[in-house]
């Protein structure tokens, strides 16, 4: 592989990122506590810098290192997405974890790795950087899920995010290895090629191919959390840190979008008529377990890991289209539902304090007594999260259920249809509780004194409506990003 100045241009980005990321950690070495703050920003700073890079880049697609990396406008929007979520998590976890003596910089600095695997994962252009970039996410993330070294809960879920983390991991790799064994190239343009029926790659080597497709896929719903891969999830969700579950739940989901579109697109879109029904098996189990299980759930944030399996089977909805208007839908769906979810953690990291969490729903009953507008936030999450119009929530799912029915998926339409109404029963009972239930402390809410938290969260629910009245723009981006 030639190495040269052009390649680490079009990198700029997470060059940037990852040079920032190394100078915040050694900056960090020197700070004391009370000057931590420092830490703080200047990670939002790398964040948002790394942003305008890829902003700046007004470029059609290009190549780096012969085609490993590749920069086109899929890539750009996910990134867009992604930088820009985490910068808001970063927002809204200061207090929290400033409260529970975990305002260090190791989070900081395994957020912005794993936020760099996250860059590297959506641009990949070969089955090499693919791994890459889903190891730097991934060894990253297991260490931030124990971050609380005193909470045996926080221990056990990441010891259990690793085991099957790495199990999956190395399911994902042996797949790759058989689609290389089989295809002769680790380049995913050129595997597509070789890939499709009646082509020599495959006639040679059907079984191989077949093995690995499999392989691939199971990585692949691993990371999304679909059913039945999904056994990580709510452990994780309910035994991590908010600060981290917020992080977990939020931008990995693009990520695994652009992950799956990567290598079942760009790699094996010749197969897409063997992934798409794979797929559809997938969405069927993901939507009726996730959205079934949620009803028996008193712990919100292990009701929202199941919810978060039920909305993967959705996403996968417009991913088993395999067409660029299936793509386009199945993209919009992972960034509304990332600012859904933040919306929602955002006001139980809002609400949880030192020495108590607000991980119960029955911790909500009353809020609306307590603090309406904050309330009406939680509401807005809730709505949108069921699909209730005219909600940012409700236009995505129709996204992906269009491209269901066009795909010939009816059935698989109508199950996620009646899962959505099933799903209203569990998001409404969070509104019952702080609308309709009394407060078993009547006094007002002390609110934190941390503004950005509080603006950002209002705006962030804001946006649930404004992109559901105005969502055209954003469909049109993610449009034109596939060609259309």
């Amino acid at each position: 592989m030639n190495f040269n100045l052009h390649d680490l241009i079009v990198l700029a980005p997470e060059d940037f990122l990852l040079g920032a990321t190394c100078a915040i950690l050694f900056i960090d070495l020197f700070l004391k506590q009370s000057q931590r703050a420092v830490t703080h920003w200047l990670s939002i700073a790398a964040l948002l810098g790394t942003l305008g890079l890829v902003l700046a880049d007004h470029d059609p697609a290009r190549l780096a290192f012969n085609g490993a990396y590749i920069h086109d406008t899929v890539a750009a929007v996910l990134k867009v997405f992604i930088l820009g979520i985490v910068a808001m998590v970063f927002v809204f976890v200061r207090r929290y974890l400033a409260e529970r003596k975990l305002f260090v910089g190791e989070f900081y600095t395994l957020t912005l790795f794993s936020t760099l695997g996250m860059l590297l994962l959506v641009s990949a252009g070969n089955l090499v950087m693919v791994y890459l970039g889903l190891e730097l996410f991934a060894l990253s993330s297991y260490a931030l899920v124990a971050i609380h070294r005193d909470s045996g809960v926080a221990s056990e879920a990441a010891m259990k995010y690793f085991v099957l983390g790495a199990l999956a991991s190395g399911l994902l790799l042996y797949g790759l290895s058989m689609i290389y064994g089989a295809t002769g190239t680790l380049d995913l343009a050129q595997i597509r090629q070789v890939g499709g029926v009646g082509v020599n790659g495959l006639a040679q080597h059907p079984t191989l191919l077949a093995f690995g497709l499999v392989f691939v896929v199971v990585g692949v719903a691993f990371k999304f959390g679909a059913a039945p891969f999904h056994m990580w999830l709510p452990d994780v969700y309910e035994g991590s840190p908010t600060a981290v579950t917020i992080f977990i739940g939020s931008a990995p989901k693009l990520a695994a979008f652009g992950m799956a579109y990567r290598l079942l697109d760009s790699g094996l879109g010749s197969l897409a008529p063997h992934w798409s029904q794979m797929l559809a098996a997938l969405a069927a189990l993901s939507l009726i377990i996730g959205n079934l299980v949620a009803i028996a759930q008193t712990n919100i944030k292990r009701m929202l890991a199941y919810s978060t399996i039920s909305h993967m089977g959705f996403l996968l909805l417009g991913l088993l289209n395999a067409t660029p208007s299936g793509y386009a839908a199945a993209m919009f769906y992972a960034i509304c539902y990332a600012f859904m979810t933040t919306a929602a953690f955002g006001v139980i990291l809002l609400l949880s304090r030192a020495g108590f969490e607000a991980e119960m729903i029955d911790d909500f009953k009353g809020l609306n007594q307590r603090n309406p507008w904050y309330a009406f936030v939680m509401l807005l999450a809730m709505f949108s999260l069921a699909g209730v119009p005219p909600l940012w929530g409700f236009f995505a799912k129709l996204l992906v259920l269009k491209a269901a029915i066009d795909a010939g998926f009816l059935w698989l339409a109508m199950i996620a249809i009646g899962m959505a109404i099933v799903g209203c029963f569990y998001y409404l009972r969070v509104v019952k509780a702080m609308y309709f239930d009394a407060p078993a402390d009547k006094s007002a809410l002390v609110l934190p004194q941390d503004l950005p938290l509080r603006w950002l969260l209002s705006i962030n629910g804001f946006a649930l409506i404004a992109l559901g009245v105005l969502w055209g723009p954003l469909i049109g981006w993610c449009y034109r990003a596939f060609g259309l």
